[in-house]
């Protein structure tokens, strides 16, 4: 790492830690040649994830905009909707594709509200889903009733 005061390319590690996100690495490095300390942080470079619209178009992942729907439908609700979006956006990752649909970003969002909170599903999917009526809601909601009753019994 190159000396920010007298521009030396060579330091050593002082102290090393994990910032409070946990997302990096804060290093404290003094220079070889004139002594002056000074701080690094070092990241995991991660791929940027394009999700390819229903109508074609592409775009750049916001997980921002996830979180703002999610928000929506988990509002009220006891389920952590940062650490929700946290885990797709880590899935997501690991998958190591540039590219996923619309679609099926919305159907993981939907897993792991099922999984969770039902009443958060519902809300999201009413949205995603596009719920034209009354009855396509029903509908929805009679699956998780007879979902529900086979758990239990």
């Amino acid at each position: 790492m190159k000396c920010p005061g007298c521009g030396f390319p060579e330091s050593k590690v002082i102290d090393s830690r994990p910032t409070v996100e946990g997302n990096s690495i804060r290093r404290r490095r003094e220079c070889l040649a004139c002594q002056k300390r000074f701080t690094t942080f070092e990241t995991i470079e991660t791929l940027p994830i394009i999700v390819v619209k229903k109508n074609g178009g592409k775009e750049l992942f916001d997980k921002q905009k996830l979180l703002a729907g999610v928000l929506k439908a988990t509002q009220k609700r006891p389920v952590d909707a940062v650490m929700l979006v946290n885990e797709i956006e880590s899935e997501l990752q690991n998958t190591l594709r540039q590219e996923v649909s619309s679609t099926e970003l919305g159907e993981m969002v939907m897993h792991k509200l099922k999984e969770r909170d039902e009443v958060a599903y519902v809300r999201f999917a009413s949205v995603y889903r596009e719920f034209k009526d009354i009855d396509t809601f029903l509908e929805e909601l009679q699956v998780l009733k007879e979902r529900a009753g086979s758990v239990k019994e």
